[in-house]
């Protein structure tokens, strides 16, 4: 039976469960069941494959060799036509697929796929999709394996701000509640994130001054643990005793009110609607808050912390250990809640670390050191990168070009990255064979000149104006050149390889021990390179714009390469919603206006295997009468 919960009301619920301590075995082994299944090539059960986030498969069935042998062995439309983020699931010989709004949910059986075996189709407020800043987009599905008295679970986030948790085998629902209000502009695309008993589920709507929040239910009955704001009071923002104790120099009590103006923390955004990462040995998630609102930084005048944040929490009692803001005062929206990918590396000094390494919209990728938050290295995405001249690794501050800064009455010229950062949503992948990152790039500047606007609850409140265009490497007469795609070196501050895009490389990427990575293009293909040079070994053009991050599995011996399409997302609104004001979409029609020549809308997922093998070579399967 279904139980809808609005979270205000679950404390007594809440209480009761942390009041038995016999449930601790069983969290253990919920836990232990997923790293299990991530482990298995025939599984990829969270977004990242697995807890380290790093999008990376041992599986080498598909090689440098033989990777132009791959061909389409089956595909499914979801029959929605906006943005398709994210990617599939795949658990015990079945893929879960979601779909934008309406949110749509459906679960295949890998030995027939063109088989539904359950769909779950919600009823929505459709006054969702007008507070939805950039498309009305979701980014994916979480898995709970189950234990004695639970069924397994498939959580998902829709749009008007619920949660909901379906009875994997039935698609049924078993409990749902409200986490944000749509009412104030508060949304939900963020993928639903699942640690030992809890399902960790961020916010969305900071274009809209909603003060973000990231929030922990009980997985089995959607009773809130814990929440904890970007803003506000230490105890609302959850700051541990110890907080930042290896790093004072950060910043830590009082900060979350005393570096505002007045109470404008309240409506002061640092929503978190990207990805997360967890290590058990430090039992912390890690996770990124995004940008301050308004966009006007003359309206909210000092550091604004704890936006731009990135966070170590302590999974079970939601204490933030440390907190590194990369972006005091932003200026330019380089919301910092970007891909969190962990690795064991050893520093230059010949230590082994145990790193966190992140990609920023604001132009750098960071990594610190995931047991206390110290900064490691801070480099540049691009050496094109120009409103900051360096981080400081002992202050962890960026040290700006006043050139490149915004105020009232002033129009910026050719700041670099533009609010959709040199690094996006992307959920990009790493090598720990070869010590390789390998990151989706946009290579986008602009223009921003702001203006002064009131706050009024559920609606937008931004106070710039934005026109974007290729960076100096692309090509400004033919707006193309818009993307990259690197391999990065953390230890060695520096980039083993990189290409050039045609269009923002927006969705993310997938490493493989075959010594190939794979991601897809806004122009609709899906390629596949060489880990080592970077040389193209194949493409392939799928029915639409890609902006979701591929994945692979493994199925009767056979391996599989799966990826969404369906042309969307921010790059996309321009070509989904007929935009044609170059400052529409928050800047981004201008800057993608030639995506409409090279692709159109369409969505659904599209599976590949070495010489098209799959579940129809066999032509009697699925057919009606014959038993399959």
């Amino acid at each position: 039976m279904t139980r809808l919960f609005s979270s205000a009301s679950l404390c007594a619920v809440t209480l009761a469960l942390a009041a038995g301590s016999a449930a601790l075995p069983s969290i253990a082994h919920a836990n232990d069941k997923l790293v299990d299944l991530a482990k298995n090539d025939e599984n990829w059960p969270m977004t990242g494959k697995n807890y380290d986030a790093n999008n990376y498969s041992p599986q080498k069935q598909i090689d440098k060799q033989n990777v132009k042998q791959l061909r389409p062995a089956w595909s499914f439309s979801t029959g929605v036509l906006s943005g398709h983020e994210g990617t599939p699931l795949v658990v015990n010989g079945v893929m879960y697929v979601h779909a934008p709004f309406p949110n749509t949910t459906f679960a295949l059986g890998l030995d027939d796929p063109g088989h539904i075996l359950w769909q779950h189709k919600p009823k929505q407020n459709p006054t969702a999709r007008a507070v939805a800043c950039c498309d009305v987009v979701n980014r994916g599905l979480a898995y709970w394996p189950g234990d004695a008295k639970t069924p397994p679970l498939i959580l998902k986030t829709q749009l008007d701000g619920h949660i909901v948790a379906l009875k994997a085998d039935s698609g049924e629902e078993f409990w749902k509640l409200e986490n944000s209000d749509i009412k104030v502009g508060s949304t939900l695309t963020i993928a639903p994130y699942v640690v030992k008993d809890t399902v960790l589920v961020g916010s969305s709507g900071a274009e809209l001054g909603v003060r973000g929040y990231v929030t922990a239910y009980d997985v089995r009955t959607g009773a809130q643990k814990w929440r904890a704001y970007a803003t506000g009071p230490d105890e609302q923002v959850m700051l541990a005793n110890d907080f930042n104790k290896a790093n004072p120099h950060y910043g830590q009590k009082g900060l979350g009110t005393g570096t505002w103006e007045g109470d404008a923390w309240k409506i002061g955004g640092g929503t978190n609607w990207g990805w997360y990462a967890f290590d058990p040995s430090t039992n912390m998630v890690y996770y990124g808050s995004g940008n301050p609102a308004p966009w006007n930084e003359t309206m909210r005048p000092g550091d604004n912390k704890w936006t731009m944040t990135i966070w170590g929490r302590d999974i079970d009692t939601g204490e933030a250990k440390f907190g590194y803001q990369k972006t005091p005062h932003d200026e330019w929206d380089y919301a910092g809640v970007n891909v969190m990918m962990l690795s064991e590396q050893k520093d230059q000094t010949g230590k082994m670390r145990k790193l966190l390494t992140h990609p920023d919209r604001n132009g750098i990728v960071y990594t610190l050191d995931r047991t206390d938050g110290t900064l490691v290295s801070a480099d540049k995405i691009d050496d094109t990168v120009n409103w900051v001249k360096q981080v400081d690794i002992k202050t962890g501050l960026p040290q700006r070009d006043p050139e490149y800064a915004t105020r009232m009455d002033h129009k910026g010229r050719d700041i670099c990255p533009s609010a959709m950062g040199y690094h996006n949503q992307g959920h990009d992948s790493y090598d720990p064979q070869r010590q390789s990152f390998f990151m989706g790039i946009n290579h986008i500047c602009m223009d921003w000149e702001p203006f002064m606007l009131p706050y009024r609850a559920g609606q937008f409140f931004v106070g710039a104006t934005l026109w974007m265009y290729p960076g100096p490497k692309g090509d400004r007469q033919k707006y193309e050149g818009l993307g990259q795609v690197k391999a990065y070196d953390a230890i060695n501050h520096k980039y083993k390889w990189e290409v050039m895009e045609r269009f923002a490389a927006w969705g993310g990427t997938l490493a493989t021990a075959g010594g190939v990575m794979f991601y897809g293009t806004l122009d609709g293909f899906i390629k596949a390179r060489d880990s080592d040079t970077g040389e193209l070994l194949w493409k392939f053009k799928l029915p639409s714009g890609v902006i979701g991050h591929p994945m692979t599995y493994t199925h009767k011996g056979v391996q599989y390469v799966a990826i969404y399409y369906g042309v969307g997302g921010w790059p996309g609104v321009g070509l989904v919603f007929d935009l044609n004001d170059p400052t529409a979409g928050l800047g981004s029609v201008g800057a993608f206006k030639q995506l409409q020549h090279y692709t159109q809308m369409g969505g659904g997922v599209m599976v590949f295997s070495l010489g098209g093998k799959g579940p129809y070579d066999d032509p009697n399967v699925g057919e009606y009468g014959s038993g399959g």
